[in-house]
């Protein structure tokens, strides 16, 4: 039984350094490219043309930045079987993993709060667009 469980664990290990490979990729693009990327969208411009434009850009960012959010958690999931084993060969992997989780779970909830926020700011641009052209169109009635 030893035996078998310890050839499971260097199973693991072999499959750890297939996907770590993955990790990485995605790890690095995270770091260099969209975080950067998310941070742009901290300072959303004033005006509804400059907001939808951002919006539009964002969204292409976003379809980008959600598949490398899936390609992450597709090879985390390859790696859940991870929890059963609890010797000391595996824990500097066990950490390893668990810190590119931490990674990729942070990112993932920047992404949809600046989606969530830039779909929501929107709204209330085209909110406030219309209640304007309302005002206007109500003022010119009555100077008429």
């Amino acid at each position: 039984m030893l035996s078998n469980k310890r050839i499971q664990e260097l199973e693991l290990v072999m499959e750890f350094e297939k996907v770590e490979e993955c990790f990485k990729e995605v790890s690095s693009w995270i770091e260099n490219v969209g975080r950067n990327r998310l941070k742009e969208t901290i300072n959303l411009d004033d005006s509804l043309e400059m907001l939808l434009q951002a919006q539009k850009q964002f969204r292409e960012f976003d379809l980008v930045a959600s598949e490398y959010c899936r390609r992450g958690q597709e090879a985390l999931k390859k790696m859940d079987r991870w929890e059963d084993f609890s010797s000391v060969d595996v824990h500097s992997y066990r950490v390893k993993l668990q810190t590119y989780r931490d990674e990729l779970e942070e990112f993932c909830t920047q992404l949809d709060e600046n989606r969530h926020r830039i779909c929501e700011t929107v709204r209330l641009y085209e909110f406030f667009d219309k209640v304007r052209q309302g005002i206007c169109c109500t003022e010119e009635n009555i100077k008429t």
